[in-house]
């Protein structure tokens, strides 16, 4: 079962605004079995129109459109699809007296842009909108069932919800697609890849492996198709486990959790705590543990040591010290952490200096240098590592690694 998803606008192209819409759509039509082939964004012209619709006409049993439905003079799509459909545009009462009643409900005046939205084409299948003012259309033509959908999120999603994804399922036999994620950090993609080579050879035809890196973060996504969904899913994780054979210490969590999430669980489980000291992230650990929602119950605050006057007199870092090692050296990271965990009384405590850019390099320690050290009762472990030139994604970088160090400290205790 294939489909494609065409989303209208020039702010789509021109970046004025992020296309989610797609993104939404292919998640859920591929839970529901279809193999999405393409998306395509279009311009909001005619003769554009025109031509996507024709192109993919009879290529695909499904095809999603959204977008250009709204009342202004530049929502178009209707007169293309009359157009392309060889039919005109009516008045349908049901959609001009819901549009009435929603209306008076928000008690806004009723104009003649509002009344328009209640001409659909009238060869078509009208999809109700009880959110919002655009209904939604649908077509069949020459083996392709064509859907029309306005472009606002939240009312694009209520349509699909209720009227497209219930008839799609009825209409097509299940195959069912069954997604797992298993989130990585530690080595490259090429180096993760090479790990797995093996792993890969092997899978059984109906499961496919894909990487899908970011930020350091490698995202491993099983996908399994089948006409049995028990034994899609079975087949799966059994696949999962053997990962976890292969590459237990990479991986830190499934679907998509988050690196702070699992943190957190490790210390909630655990009945520990966490304070940081951070140099080169700037409080950007802190920030990532406290977005997870209960982490009061675990993190007990940061110190952030970017200048060495708060690391000498906050931290006791020592003159001498500073300035023989330099803030940027594994000496110093390791007694940020050991003095940050006494000062705050916490079970842990993370510690971050380095060159984050984009100067400030030096021959020995050049931009991208990277001190992180976890102090706990178990004692204090440093590791030293060295990325690229950009300032933010360094940052990013710093506070993940920082991050998985203390995953594993946490772990071993």
């Amino acid at each position: 079962m294939k489909a494609e998803i065409i989303t209208i606008g020039d702010e789509l192209l021109i970046g004025q605004t992020v296309d989610t819409n797609s993104a939404w759509i292919g998640s859920q039509l591929s839970l529901a079995g279809f193999d999405i082939q393409k998306k395509i964004s279009v311009h909001d012209k005619r003769q554009d129109i025109l031509n996507i619709l024709a192109d993919v006409e009879g290529r695909a049993e499904v095809i999603i459109i959204t977008g250009g439905l709204g009342p202004t003079s530049d929502d178009i799509t209707k007169y293309a699809v009359c157009e392309f459909f060889n039919t005109q545009l009516i008045m349908n009462e049901m959609v001009y007296s819901m549009i009435q009643d929603m209306m008076q409900r928000r008690k806004f005046p009723m104009n003649e842009n509002n009344r328009k939205q209640a001409e659909v084409p009238e060869s078509c299948r009208v999809l109700t909108n009880a959110v919002g003012t655009a209904p939604g259309m649908w077509f069949e033509k020459n083996g392709s069932i064509y859907v029309f959908l306005p472009g606002v999120p939240y009312e694009m999603k209520y349509i699909m919800t209720e009227h497209v994804l219930p008839e799609l399922k009825k209409r097509f036999s299940a195959q069912f697609i069954v997604h797992k994620n298993i989130m990585t950090y530690g080595v490259s993609e090429a180096r993760l890849a090479e790990m797995l080579t093996e792993f890969e050879t092997g899978l059984p035809e109906e499961i496919k492996l894909a990487y899908l890196p970011s930020m350091g973060i490698n995202k491993l996504r099983l996908t399994g198709t089948g006409n049995n969904h028990e034994k899609v899913t079975s087949i799966v994780n059994e696949q999962v486990k053997k990962l976890y054979s292969i590459i237990p210490d990479l991986i830190y969590g499934e679907d998509e959790d988050p690196l702070e999430a699992v943190v957190g669980k490790l210390l909630t489980d655990r009945k520990k705590t966490l304070s940081t000291a951070e140099s080169c992230t700037g409080g950007n650990i802190a920030h990532l543990i406290t977005t997870i929602p209960g982490s009061s119950k675990y993190f007990m605050g940061s110190i952030i040591a970017y200048d060495n006057s708060i690391k000498r007199n906050i931290l006791g870092i020592s003159e001498d010290i500073l300035e023989r090692e330099g803030a940027v050296s594994e000496t110093v990271v390791r007694r940020m952490a050991e003095n940050c965990r006494k000062l705050l009384n916490t079970s842990f405590a993370v510690a971050t200096s380095g060159v984050a850019g984009p100067d400030g390099g030096t021959e020995t320690k050049p931009v991208g240098t990277f001190w992180v050290a976890v102090s706990s009762d178990s004692g204090t472990v440093a590791e030293h590592q060295t990325f690229g030139n950009d300032r933010m994604l360094n940052i990013t970088r710093f506070s993940f690694t920082a991050l998985n160090i203390l995953r594993k400290q946490i772990i071993r205790g």
